[in-house]
This record gives structure tokens, C-alpha cells and sequence, in this order.
């Protein structure tokens, strides 16, 4: 596997993996041991980055990710989260970034994900109520206290991530990017070329679209599927949108490869600092994506994809109104 340069010394591999699916928010949890068994092949592949968060069921995807890489604790990459305000009912009732609330919730997460130290802490939603320099310069304590390696933030825009990395270098920031998901290009590029900051995607194969296993009749009717309040995602939606699955699957015929695969690529070509992390739940999915890493996608495979792109007209918001809300941009 190949690696890449993120902000602040961080190193990873080019491709990491997301673990929330295997626990929440794309239907039914991936049994217990097929879950571990996906995050332990995917290491032994070369995939170094694994990124969880105490939201994601809650509490068991850092569980399930504490146990999986327990035995090569020191060969990989940990990333979790704070930010949200989680009862004890488990029901997620707001945001919540103090500073006490954030040594809190790494106290739990550590004792979860079974070590000592987090590789990357990242503020899942900002917070509005407290202040960014409050969040940055409590982590910089426990970074520290060694309890955290480096800072990330999952959704801020460009005024926080300049105002938290005066405080706090911000190593990588999280963003929804792919294909058809392309906000950050204009929002988040400038900042992270003039900081030196790498950019994790999450969603970079679309919820599952882009890899072309979703049908145009497909149903996302369980409760833990996200992907029933995306407009994205309405069967009126999908029935349009597979323009852009379909022109994936034919320019991966003859390429020799998966529309997964050339979705990944076209993302790694974009800039030397961006990492994708898909969040396979079989292990067929990674052998789907993983090969990605090695795919070169030449200046005329990117103009191709570009120029088809520009031509699609997409239909629907990627996110719901709720989740697409409590993303902190530019006003």
C-alpha cells in the first residue's frame, strides 16, 4: 500500500478505512466476526488508517475497532471523535464541545479502543457555543499528556480551521468529497495547500452509489440506514443519477477495473494530500477498493471523467436538511 503525507508529520496509507458502517447508519450491523475480520484484513493489506468515533452506534464501532487492532496497536492508525452530547439512553440530544466534556469522552474512547494514546482526535461538529480556540487548546493539552497524537476537524470551515490551528496545528481536516460531492474543491483546497493540512474523505464512494452495487430499485428502509432521508437517494433520484453509474462502469470496462476503483483514484489524483476512507463491510468490498491505490489515472482519463461529469445533471441533496445543517461553513 501506498503512502501519503497528511499535516503534521502524519503519515498514513493512501486509502484507509472507515468503520462506521460496519456498526451504524447503512443498515444492518455486519456481524461481529465478519466485522473484525474486515478491519484485520484490511491492515494486513497495508491500510493503516482506521477511523471510528463514539457516535457511531453509540460506542460499539470504537469498541469493535479497540478489539480488531488490539494485537498491532503500534502498526496503525487510530482516528476517533467528540462533539456530540450523547445521553444515557444512548440518544445523541445536541453538540457538545467543553472542555471538560472533550477530556471525558478521550478518557472513554482510550479505554474503548483499548490503548493509551489517539492517533488523530478530531472534533466531529463544531460546536457554536464554544469557542474554537477553547476546543483546539484542550487538545493541545492532552496532546500534550500524550494522550493525543494530532488534531483534526470533521466539518469546519475555512474561518475555524484558521482560528483552531493558531492555537493547535491541525493535522487533517475531515470533509464529505467525491465525485458527486464536490464542495470542498472551492471551500477547503485553499486553506489546506496554505497550512500544510490533509484532507480525509469520508462518503468517497457515495454511500455505496459510485461502486454501482446500489439498484435502481433498491429500498432504504431500515431503520439505521441514513440513506432513507437523502434526497439523493429517492427512488425519483436514483432512477437519474445512474448516468453517472453507468458511465463509471462503462470507462471502468475499458480500463480493466471497478467504478469503485476509478471513483477512488480520480480522488487520490486530485491532490497528493487527500486521503479517502470507504467504508467496506465485506471483505469483497476491499477487494474492490483497496487495488485503487494503485491505479494511475492519466490527464486524458481525468478530463474524460470531468467532461462527463459536467455534462450530469445530479438530482437531490447528498445529505438530509438535519445532517447537512450541523456542517459549519462560511456564511
Amino acid at each position: 500500500m501506498k503512502t501519503r503525507e497528511l499535516g503534521d508529520g502524519l503519515e498514513t496509507s493512501a486509502i484507509g478505512l472507515g468503520c462506521m458502517g460496519l456498526s451504524f447508519g447503512l443498515g444492518p450491523a455486519t456481524d461481529r466476526a465478519e466485522a473484525l475480520a474486515v478491519i484485520r484484513s484490511a491492515a494486513e493489506r497495508g491500510v493503516t488508517l482506521f477511523d471510528t468515533a463514539e457516535g457511531y452506534g453509540p460506542y460499539v464501532n470504537e469498541e469493535l475497532v479497540g478489539e480488531a487492532l488490539q494485537p498491532i496497536r503500534d502498526e496503525v492508525l487510530v482516528a476517533t471523535k467528540f462533539g456530540f452530547d450523547i445521553n444515557a439512553d444512548g440518544e445523541t440530544v445536541g453538540l457538545n464541545s467543553r472542555p471538560d466534556h472533550i477530556r471525558d469522552v478521550v478518557e472513554a474512547s482510550l479505554r474503548r479502543l483499548r490503548t493509551d494514546h489517539i492517533d488523530v482526535l478530531y472534533q466531529h461538529r463544531v460546536d457554536p457555543a464554544v469557542p474554537i480556540e477553547d476546543v483546539a487548546g484542550t487538545v493541545k493539552e492532552l496532546i500534550t499528556e500524550g494522550k493525543v497524537r494530532h488534531f483534526g476537524l470533521s466539518e469546519a470551515s475555512e474561518t475555524t480551521i484558521r482560528r483552531a490551528h493558531a492555537v493547535q496545528p491541525v493535522a487533517v481536516i475531515q470533509d464529505h468529497y467525491s465525485l458527486w460531492m464536490r464542495e470542498p474543491e472551492t471551500t477547503k483546497f485553499g486553506v489546506c495547500e496554505e497550512l500544510g493540512i490533509g484532507l480525509v474523505a469520508w462518503g468517497p464512494l457515495g454511500q455505496g452509489f459510485l461502486t454501482g452495487g446500489i439498484t435502481r430499485d433498491m429500498k432504504f428502509d431500515n431503520p439505521n440506514d441514513l440513506r432513507a432521508d437523502f434526497p439523493r437517494f429517492t427512488p425519483e433520484a436514483l432512477e437519474a443519477n445512474f448516468a453517472l453509474v453507468d458511465f463509471l462502469k462503462d470507462f471502468g470496462a475499458e480500463k480493466g477495473t471497478s467504478p469503485a476503483q476509478l471513483a477512488l483514484a480520480w480522488l487520490l489524483a486530485q491532490k497528493p494530500w487527500i486521503v479517502p476512507i470507504p467504508g467496506g463491510t465485506r471483505l469483497p468490498h476491499l477487494d474492490d477498493n483497496l487495488p485503487a491505490a494503485d491505479l494511475e489515472l492519466n490527464e486524458n482519463d481525468l478530463q474524460r471523467i470531468d467532461e462527463a461529469l459536467a455534462a450530469l445533471d445530479l438530482i437531490g441533496a447528498p445529505l438530509s436538511a438535519g445532517l447537512d445543517a450541523a456542517i459549519d461553513r462560511d456564511r
